[in-house]
């Protein structure tokens, strides 16, 4: 008996691991298969960001600025198109590492689990990544640069954001059918949203500790040296205390980042100053050694390196 339950386990298991190719003329249905849930939501999403914004202005609880929120919208906007543009290139990336594959996993719902949970691992580093290096810093800064904590910091994400695909391939890697992925990535996408406010205090100590929410998130978004690099999870907050990022909020969080911006409202500068500065600092450098230094090093050590020279240290 139990040697034939091991035998249908290890046929189970066979069967999973052993799903067909996706051919090429299979791509534009996959498409449809995976389904823009972010695009979905989008009018919940806004309802309940304008319901934030009216009673911050009512309550007068000055949590939002006019041209820091009208520059979150365009960066917002702006990402949504480039979204749309980049799924089909997404798609097509992801079924050609599939199809390589000597295993793929065959599309079943149940294994969007263990796909999202890897994916939140995937997603902890990448983040992590984005706070230690400065060129992968320079395509999520305009997620940090906002002065004031509200639902509509969500959207600022970079339009350069996909040069952190490299991060998920190893998620890709697993074999997992590419709509499995694009779902797990939406449905993180989706959880962040409700963190990014003030209006939710601390909630029960279980969910602080091991889940994102937004008095967690906003240590990570606080400037202060306690916050800085502080619980990069987002949707659960072990890999935060396994890798000793996590931080309790203590003191209310100081946002935004040290230098200051020339601009709140445009969003191409939004997107490209840190871009801008690295492309003028190796510019100004000399060496090899120096120029990789400014493109690869920490934002932080690199800020201290620069303020040094400024007090003549």
């Amino acid at each position: 008996m139990i040697m034939k339950s091991i035998i249908d386990l290890t046929q189970q298991l066979q069967d999973l691991f052993a799903a067909p190719e996706i051919a090429v003329a299979e791509i534009s249905n996959l498409e449809k298969e995976a389904p823009n849930i972010v695009v979905y939501v989008l009018p919940l999403v806004l309802t309940i960001t304008i319901i934030e914004f009216l009673v911050s202005y009512f309550l007068e609880r000055k949590n939002y600025e006019s041209e820091e929120t009208l520059g979150s919208l365009f960066v917002g906007a702006g990402n949504l198109l480039i979204n749309l543009a980049m799924k089909t290139a997404m798609l097509y990336g992801a079924v050609w590492i599939y199809n390589i594959l000597p295993y793929r996993m065959a599309f079943n719902w149940w294994t969007l689990i263990p796909c999202f949970i890897i994916y939140d691992f995937c997603s902890y580093w990448t983040h992590r990544t984005s706070h230690f290096c400065r060129f992968f810093w320079a395509s999520h800064v305009v997620h940090h640069s906002a002065d004031h904590y509200n639902l509509t910091v969500n959207f600022r994400q970079s339009w350069f954001q996909y040069t952190k695909v490299i991060f998920f391939i190893p998620l890709l890697l697993t074999g997992v059918h590419p709509v499995i992925f694009f779902v797990a990535n939406q449905l993180s996408l989706l959880y962040q949203f409700w963190v990014h406010t003030e209006a939710i205090g601390k909630l029960n100590p279980v969910v602080e500790k091991y889940l994102g929410s937004p008095s967690n998130h906003r240590v990570h978004h606080g400037s202060q040296e306690k916050y800085l690099d502080k619980n990069f999870g987002a949707v659960f907050m072990i890999w935060d205390h396994l890798f000793g990022t996590f931080e309790y909020e203590a003191e209310k969080p100081k946002y935004g980042i040290t230098s200051p911006l020339k601009s709140k409202i445009d969003p191409f500068y939004l997107n490209t100053h840190e871009f801008q500065d690295i492309i003028t600092d190796v510019r100004q450098s000399r060496g090899l050694s120096r120029k990789l230094y400014y493109i690869f090093a920490s934002p932080d050590q690199i800020a201290k390196r620069k303020s040094g020279k400024k007090a003549g240290v």
